[in-house]
């Protein structure tokens, strides 16, 4: 997301961010949770302008445009070329498949990024929705943390599959979109992941 949409959304004015990203938001992104993101992402972005991109998209369902949650990276690489994934669905639509959907969009641009070569996503043991989101895309848990949010974490990293093979992907209105097949009571999706607005 961009500085005017992400200033937008952490003071939970959802309708100016949705008109500069071209999509309604709903009640979710003017949530407490998603104001204080949008808060810390604001920070991140204007400390350094440049990897804007790596930070906050908004995530919409490819066939009716309805924005579905957000995803993107806690930050741009570190110093040993990994990333870590962070992404949430509205409450009320989840289990149809959009989480999956958005973790592989979220690594196939890893994947495409030379600077990548390990993306990391740190769950709560607790958390079974999210263990079996990660299931299938070769993460493997590495370790624990304590996060003072959420309280223990376990890690899980994965390997990019040709690191330092990709191109570096463009920022701004992304049109990529995957689609999955069913898995248990989830549904097929595509998704594409959005930062802006379309330019005029």
């Amino acid at each position: 997301m961009t500085e005017p949409v992400l200033a937008a959304l952490a003071e939970g004015d959802t309708e100016t961010a949705g008109a500069l990203i071209g999509t309604e938001l709903g009640a979710h992104f003017a949530s407490e949770e998603m104001r204080w993101l949008s808060r810390y992402r604001l920070g991140q972005l204007r400390a350094v302008p440049s990897r804007a991109g790596w930070l906050a998209n908004v995530v919409v369902d490819a066939d009716d445009g309805r924005a579905v949650g957000h995803a993107g990276f806690h930050g741009p690489p570190d110093e040993r070329r990994m990333v870590e994934i962070g992404y949430s669905v509205v409450p009320e639509l989840r289990r149809r498949g959009y989480a999956r959907a958005t973790l592989a969009e979220l690594l196939r641009r890893a994947d495409a990024s030379p600077e990548v070569v390990t993306v990391r996503a740190s769950i709560r043991p607790d958390n079974t929705a999210s263990l079996a989101t990660i299931a299938g895309f070769g993460f493997e848990r590495v370790g624990e943390q304590w996060d003072d949010i959420d309280g223990l974490e376990h890690i899980h990293e994965r390997p990019s599959p040709r690191p330092g093979t990709g191109t570096e992907f463009g920022f701004g209105l992304h049109d990529a979109q995957i689609s999955l097949p069913p898995d248990g009571e989830d549904e097929c999706r595509a998704v594409a992941l959005v930062a802006r607005g379309p330019e005029h």
